[in-house]
């Protein structure tokens, strides 16, 4: 990253708390364009006064915070004085947070020196779990979704944050909600007290991540169609497995941005629910929207039928034994073989799979298709609409000794410039541009930003791409820059290959009446009684259901026993506390 001017980096902080370009067309009024034209040349005009008003202020404290001058001038503290600790999730394309660009970016804008605590993708959770049960535990947990009936509501590590969000503290946060329209009192739990701050990304091709690609080189070689049902999917995996004996049909992996072939394929025989958002497990529990009644779809006949489906596809050899068991790491790196094993694998994005920069070649071998159609035609494609507002983007611990000063750190990310910068770099010109002339959005409507350094999976340390926190509303996601005739398989086409195939695939096979559960505020209580409950049945029904793939267990000799064991497992008083949490949601 170039060094930047501290005018600049002044000018670029208050660009997003005074409401500029992006957010600014983000509410009701959709004026995006008269926003973007007002907010470019108030960048360039703020920046003498923020540094008048730095010298004017000195270090004279906001409110008894220790921080630096007005909302939303930075630096926030003296700089160097004030050093404050963090956990979020990290991720193989970011190298090290401690020395990226965009952290020490946001350390010479802000004045806060910043340390890391880290989690990867599969195992933050027990990380952060294991750090909040120890005394050493870092006063901001960032970009995850942490147990907040449990460390807020009972424990009080997460303090109440309802005094903090204020217009002097969150004045980004605060904008954000109210122009979209977004109830602050999501991230409210059932104390009535508000323990976290919101995360938002509205996102419409993660609305369909569940997605599938297939190698069309290898069906153009074998005279084969993409498969739309069941029986052409199987005898796509036979004459694949003649046409090249050590190749992989279907692959996948069990920790990644969707890429489970089970919960893919089982799409033509029921919905497959997401990892539960209230006890992050996956239980398999579902909302009827019919009844209104939650149930667990891993007990329904029509699940049996698609593990039967799977069973053939593993006899006739088509499933890879480490679907069941490989991180998302390890199914890219077979994707990536030199022989090119792979004709199909799942994946909410193929560039988590595939470098398009580095390996052009194999990207364009594949290609997104359609959910297939079970023998009844059942044919779905998993959405999950509800996933754009959630909770427990960012708790502040009782560890934190300047609260204000953290959550003015935290609400540089709330702002469009915050997000632009943490996303893809802190140069504007160099990576990214507001309102670029004459270029148009996804939306067809004029372009509120233009990425110029395009999305890499490779590993690099100038952003944060992919971690932390998204502030991402519809009109924002679909208000980057695309050129006419984007080639959908270059570096820059990913946004409009990915908005495409939702579009155009999955999008018309996503009215089905089961749905994802919303997060769900339980009691600490609640969620006591139920904690080991719900560990014992994501047990039961994987191990179970992988044995039934593999043929382990005989599924019509053992369906039975397997749905007492559920029982015995205390399923109807976990399915209960659901219910009894979603009645309460509903105001019932």
């Amino acid at each position: 990253m170039k060094k930047s001017s501290w005018k600049k980096l002044v000018a670029l902080g208050l660009a997003g708390v005074m409401a500029m370009g992006l957010l600014a067309g983000c509410g009701g009024s959709g004026d995006s364009s008269q926003s973007g034209n007002d907010s470019s040349s108030t960048a360039e005009e703020s920046s003498d006064a923020a540094d008048s008003s730095s010298e004017s202020t000195g270090t004279e404290s906001t409110g008894g915070s220790g921080a630096t001058g007005e909302a939303g001038t930075y630096p926030i503290v003296e700089p160097g004085s004030l050093e404050l600790s963090m956990f979020t999730m990290s991720m193989p394309n970011v190298e090290d947070f401690a020395t990226n660009d965009f952290t020490k970016y946001m350390e010479e804008l802000t004045g806060i020196k910043m340390s890391f605590y880290t989690g990867g993708r599969d195992d933050w959770e027990e990380k952060l779990n294991m750090i909040l049960q120890s005394d050493d535990y870092p006063d901001i947990i960032f970009g995850v979704s942490p147990n907040i009936a449990k460390y807020g509501v009972k424990e009080g590590i997460f303090i109440p944050l309802d005094d903090y969000l204020t217009e002097e503290n969150v004045p980004n946060y605060l904008k954000l909600m109210n122009d979209n329209g977004y109830d602050l009192g999501v991230t409210r739990e059932t104390d009535g007290k508000i323990y976290s701050m919101a995360s938002v990304n509205d996102c419409y091709h993660c609305n369909f991540a569940r997605k599938m690609w297939v190698n069309t080189y290898y069906l153009d070689q074998m005279g084969c169609e993409i498969p739309t049902t069941t029986e052409e999917f199987k005898e796509v995996c036979q004459k694949f497995l003649e046409f090249k004996p050590d190749g992989v049909a279907v692959a996948g992996a069990q920790v990644g941005w969707f890429p489970r072939m089970d919960d893919w394929l089982m799409g033509a025989f029921t919905f497959i629910p997401s990892k539960s958002q209230t006890f992050i497990v996956r239980d398999y529990v579902a909302l009827n929207t019919d009844t209104n009644k939650v149930e667990c779809v891993a007990t329904s006949d029509a699940y049996k039928e698609g593990l039967k489906f799977l069973n053939e596809l593993y006899e006739m050899g088509a499933i890879y034994d480490g679907d069941f068991t490989q991180t998302g790491e390890q199914m890219k790196t077979l994707v990536n073989q030199a022989d090119e094993p792979v004709l199909f694998f799942p994946d909410g994005t193929i560039s988590d799979a595939i470098d398009s920069e580095s390996n052009n070649e194999l990207y364009r071998h594949y290609e997104c298709m359609a959910p297939i159609a079970g023998p009844d035609g059942t044919r779905i494609a998993w959405t999950y609409p509800g996933q754009s507002v959630g909770s427990g983007a960012v708790c502040i611990t009782d560890k934190c000794e300047n609260v204000e000063a953290a959550l003015r750190w935290v609400d540089f990310f709330y702002s469009e410039t915050g997000d632009l910068c943490s996303q893809y770099g802190a140069e504007e010109g160099v990576d990214w541009v507001l309102n670029p002339e004459g270029k148009k959005g996804l939306s067809g409507e004029p372009a509120l930003y233009e990425v110029l350094n395009v999305y890499s999976a490779e590993p690099q340390n100038h952003d944060w791409q992919d971690v932390g926190i998204r502030v991402a509303p519809s009109s924002y996601r679909l208000g980057q820059a695309v050129e006419d005739g984007v080639d959908p398989y270059a570096p820059n086409g990913l946004e409009k290959l990915l908005y495409d195939a939702s579009a155009e695939l999955y999008e018309p096979y996503s009215d089905y009446y089961l749905v994802n559960l919303d997060e769900l505020k339980v009691t600490d209580e609640e969620s006591t009684d139920v904690s080991t409950m719900a560990v014992e049945i994501e047990k039961l029904i994987e191990e179970t259901s992988v044995a039934f793939i593999t043929g382990a267990r005989d599924i019509d000799a053992e369906w039975d026993s397997y749905l007492t064991s559920l029982e015995n497992a205390g399923l109807s008083g976990y399915l209960e506390v659901y219910q009894t949490a979603y009645d309460r949601s509903q105001g019932k």
